[in-house]
């Protein structure tokens, strides 16, 4: 039964999500988090760090992740299936649509209109998980990671620096961060 339900619940989530991965995460996190409880949200948080820094879509990554802890392979196997599953299937049927009607004004104003749709998405998403991260330690340690966050956006939008490795500077500087901390006994 708990097989269905993953493949169901994935299934789901790779059927709704317009506009890629980061788009899927509030439905990742409704279904793994508030509709199914198999993840904490904190858990949800890590999950997606972890998939952020593995190679593949992130949707993709998270099903299998979500699929191990909570039945094993088989399940990652499952919620990977139901995750991938209508993407395949739409994307056949849909690339032979657009070939023969992209010309069609109608066409192009839906595609325009979905546009505001999966940025507001994938900002709530990150709100979410931005709260989450931010609701550890007392005040002065939010502040500081609000700079840390700001920092980051601005080295990736400025500089434009790979991203794993502002992940990776970002790591090492919270473990010196939190090495510093323990030294001082805070």
């Amino acid at each position: 039964m708990i097989y269905l339900r993953l493949f169901l619940s994935f299934l789901q989530i790779g059927a709704f999500s317009f506009g890629g991965g980061y788009a899927a995460l509030p439905l990742i996190r409704h279904q793994v988090v508030e509709a199914n409880g198999w993840l904490q949200l904190s858990e949800f948080t890590d999950l997606i760090t972890i998939s952020q820094m593995t190679p593949g879509p992130i949707a993709v990554n998270s099903a299998t992740f979500v699929g191990l802890k909570v039945a094993g392979i088989p399940g990652a196997v499952v919620c990977t299936l139901g995750c991938v599953l209508p993407s395949c299937i739409l994307v056949s049927l849909i690339a032979k649509l657009y070939l023969k009607y992209r010309s069609m004004d109608l066409l192009q104003g839906v595609l325009k209109g979905l546009r505001p749709a999966v940025v507001a998405l994938i900002a709530s998403a990150g709100v979410d998980i931005m709260v989450s991260a931010l609701n550890i330690g007392g005040q002065g340690r939010i502040k500081l990671q609000m700079a840390v966050i700001f920092a980051i956006c601005l080295v990736l939008l400025r500089k434009k620096w790979n991203p794993i490795l502002v992940m990776v500077l970002a790591g090492v500087m919270q473990v010196i961060y939190g090495y510093i901390m323990m030294l001082m006994g805070i």
